[in-house]
């Protein structure tokens, strides 16, 4: 019984032996597997901001002189041509001043006549004469004067635009400082977002980025950049970017909040195929063909992009990563290249026109 059981466990022991032999043999036979060359692309950062809509052209109105006002000529949201009147106030008295200077116009007017009439006749000096010029040049200089201030009592757009809200009303009186309303000139709009001061050399005059619109934002559109601020602020260490858009339709107004995005491209790194990122217990890792042979390289993946991983690593231009068989493999495995299998166009075509006949006949 004893030699029975002896030569049971001799031959479970070369069994073993055998199939540890038939595995270490099948291990060092290369694995078949498909590698790609790396590729090196610039990183790209994406960049959130948001900015404030400006129209083109805006101006908060002021009158030119205190006084009553005695009529208002438009109301909120008026669209209004440029010159267009907008406030009158009271106008008595600059009137009567425009009448009154007339008249000392007309009195230098006729005087310099009298004075021309008997210049010949030596009655009247060239004194005389320069004097009666001066005060009729001094007399239409203040009908000017008084012709502006009576202008100056209507008060007209400087631009056209629409206006906005008002607070005057007919028999309230204006001074100088009191604002009338906003008027905004807004079938362009600027839109001005902070950007960070490590993208000051990378936004550029004439540059696209996207903007949407708050309650616009699965409508986003190209805004393009018009101007950079020239300086940087020390306190949040941005600066202050403008770009332009139509405003068609009139959809937006001044004062709007726009979400602004754009990327900037950062170093350059390697581009692999995502599926050749293997995960362990040390991080990432994938694989680089080294004489035949699968060498384990550790990386970090800084983003993905399309299908790819981009990476920081010891990788280098010409370098082959394995992107198919990877779980088959350890460091050091010897490998073979294969080329990915891919079936041709015209039998896929055959293969499910065929497979679509089966269902139609089997409906």
């Amino acid at each position: 019984m004893a030699a029975i059981k002896r030569s049971l466990g001799l031959l479970g022991a070369i069994l073993l032996a055998s199939c540890a032999s038939e595995k270490e043999g099948r291990s060092d036979e290369p694995v078949p597997v498909v590698a790609e060359t790396v590729r090196f692309l610039p990183d790209q950062t994406e960049v959130e901001a948001i900015g404030t809509a400006r129209a083109m052209t805006s101006a908060e109105i002021y009158p030119e002189s205190a006084g009553r006002v005695t009529r208002v000529m438009f109301s909120a949201g008026d669209f209004v041509r440029s010159g267009q009147p907008l406030l009158q106030l009271d106008e008595r008295q600059e009137r009567l001043a425009v009448d009154a200077a007339r008249v000392q116009v007309l009195e230098a007017e006729q005087l310099l006549g009298r004075y021309r009439r008997i210049e010949d006749t030596g009655a009247i000096s060239e004194s005389q004469i320069e004097a009666g010029e001066t005060a009729l040049a001094s007399a239409r200089v203040a009908l000017r004067q008084a012709q502006a201030e009576l202008a100056d009592r209507v008060i007209r757009a400087p631009f056209s635009g629409h206006i906005g809200l008002t607070d005057i009303d007919p028999g309230g009186r204006v001074s100088d400082a009191t604002p009338i309303a906003q008027i905004d000139q807004r079938s362009r709009l600027y839109i001005d977002f902070p950007a960070p001061e490590e993208v000051f050399t990378t936004l550029r005059e004439g540059q696209v980025v996207q903007v949407a619109a708050f309650s616009d934002p699965d409508n986003p559109i190209d805004a393009r950049i018009v101007s950079t601020d020239s300086r940087v602020a020390s306190d949040s260490r941005n600066f202050i970017v403008r770009a332009a858009i139509a405003n068609s339709g009139d959809r937006f107004r001044p004062g709007m909040s726009f979400r602004v995005t754009f990327t900037r491209d950062d170093v350059t790194r390697a581009a692999v195929a995502e599926e050749a990122i293997v995960w362990g217990g040390e991080g990432s890792h994938l694989f680089v063909v080294r004489e035949g042979e699968a060498t384990r390289m550790p990386v970090t993946i800084t983003s993905r992009r399309d299908g790819l991983a981009l990476v920081d690593g010891a990788l280098k231009a010409g370098d082959r990563v394995i992107v198919e068989g990877v779980q088959k493999i350890r460091d050091g495995q010897a490998i073979r290249l294969v080329r990915p299998v891919v079936a041709p166009k015209a039998d896929v075509e055959l293969r499910e026109t065929a497979e679509a006949g089966d269902d139609n006949d089997g409906g």
